[in-house]
């Protein structure tokens, strides 16, 4: 293994730690927090704050995620071809990230859609409904992300045990000492 592929492989998994624990700490810190407001406005202006101060770091993080996976698929694309458990494990772990970006595309999405309607939502009884909607919406989304993000880190796992030599842990002394 090359300098090259472990800075790509630990950018890979510290992204993805990013991405998982920055969208846990919302779910179970950060918006429960935000409850504490007065009224529903200064809730939403709480949560609002948060997220939009991790919001860089968060899609910094996806992108980086993106591209070294992307290069990590380049560097064991004969692998990636030829073990049929490798290739089954990048079809799933694909999958999983196209439905990670997709759920943080969309709970961004509501989350701004929410700060609206609740503007507007003492004025008009629309937007109120669309707000209470909206929040129902809100609060099994939010854990989607790192419920995916997860998923993602138990497939790296995986992975990585795949290219794992026979010696183990738990091997005896005498057999760790030689080199093949």
């Amino acid at each position: 293994m090359t300098a090259y592929s472990t800075i790509v492989r630990a950018t890979h998994l510290l992204t993805n730690a990013a991405w998982f624990g920055g969208s846990l700490a919302g779910a179970a810190a950060l918006n429960p927090a935000a409850r504490e407001g007065e009224d529903a406005r200064d809730r939403a202006d709480i949560a609002d704050a948060g997220w939009r101060r991790w919001g860089p770091v968060q899609g910094a993080a996806v992108g980086l995620h993106l591209l070294s996976g992307i290069a990590i698929l380049v560097d064991n694309r004969r692998r990636v071809v030829e073990h049929r458990p490798t290739t089954a494990a990048v079809i799933l772990k694909t999958a999983l990230t196209a439905t990670a970006i997709a759920v943080s595309a969309e709970a961004y999405r509501s989350g701004a859609e929410l700060g609206d309607a609740l503007e507007h939502a003492d004025d008009d009884p629309a937007a109120g409904k669309h707000a209470r909607d909206l929040t129902k919406r809100m609060g099994w989304l939010q854990w989607a992300t790192p419920a995916t993000t997860a998923g993602l880190l138990v497939l790296d796992a995986y992975l990585g045990e795949q290219q794992r030599g026979v010696a183990g842990l738990l091997d005896q002394p005498s057999r760790l000492g030689r080199r093949s």
